[in-house]
């Protein structure tokens, strides 16, 4: 195994202690509190990571049993599973919410630890190599933590963890297409984007006409579907980009909802 697939498998660890220590410090009522995603409380967003991350370890460990309950999950076969959830939290204390996520979360770090970086992993999706695997459980670590953080109000600061998501946010723009039954364009786009360490990251092609710059915060949190696009200071060129931005979508699953303009002040 590669030393960058266990630093990766470290920032996810590390990605989950950061919102551990929002939830620990939570009262009772933020628990409840209604977050941007519409109908989703705080607890929700807790169960959905708990949930995911129990299924992402169950795919590691056995992917063939993994694969034959994705097919009869999408048959229709096991329920609405996100009503499913839903309803076993909320039958929950936040106590239990709490303990189901912290084993959910430990039970996945010692799934992939061992697994290749390159091995082809099923999802909900298409399949993925483990790394990525792994990536996109920790831009769904960060991103539903921030469904959190944006209305308990305890910080959770950004980290050059991120270059992970947007990595992610990147590789993904032609999943954005075609998701939405679209066809994937092949103008290359430059990004350019701050770290919160205040390093330049870039993707891209050098040149390109397309282009879009900002803090990696930002565009993380565009492309999580987390903020609108004029709820942030990215600065977008090019038709090519703007249409990118405007449908971003960087986890599986059908075409999300996104935010409104104006649910969010601009960062400063």
């Amino acid at each position: 195994m590669s030393l960058d697939y266990d630093q990766l498998v470290d920032d996810l660890e590390a990605e989950q202690a950061a919102i551990g220590r929002v939830l620990e410090q939570m009262p009772e009522s933020a628990w409840d509190l209604q977050t941007h995603a519409p109908g989703w409380l705080v607890r929700d967003q807790v169960a959905h990571l708990a949930y995911f991350d129990e299924k992402a370890a169950f795919a590691i460990n056995d992917p063939d049993a993994f694969r034959d309950e994705v097919a009869k999950t999408l048959a229709g076969e096991l329920g609405n599973v996100e009503q499913g959830y839903i309803a076993r939290d909320r039958a929950m204390t936040t106590r239990e919410v709490l303990d189901w996520w912290r084993k959910a979360s430990s039970d996945l770090i010692r799934a992939a630890r061992p697994l290749d970086a390159k091995t082809r992993m099923p999802w909900y999706g298409p399949d993925m190599s483990g790394a990525s695997f792994v990536t996109a459980r920790l831009m769904e670590t960060w991103s539903h933590g921030l469904d959190v953080v944006d209305v308990v109000g305890i910080a959770r600061p950004d980290t050059d963890r991120l270059k992970h998501v947007a990595t992610l946010g990147v590789r993904t723009r032609g999943y954005s297409y075609l998701t939405r039954g679209m066809t994937p364009p092949t103008d290359p786009i430059l990004v350019v984007v701050t770290a919160p360490s205040g390093e330049t990251w870039e993707f891209g092609e050098a040149g390109a006409a397309n282009r879009i710059s900002g803090t990696a915060t930002d565009f993380c949190r565009l492309v999580t579907q987390r903020r609108h696009l004029a709820d942030t200071n990215l600065v977008v060129e090019g038709e090519a980009a703007r249409e990118w931005m405007s449908i971003a979508q960087a986890f599986a699953g059908p075409p999300g909802q996104g935010r409104q303009p104006g649910e969010f002040g601009k960062e400063s």
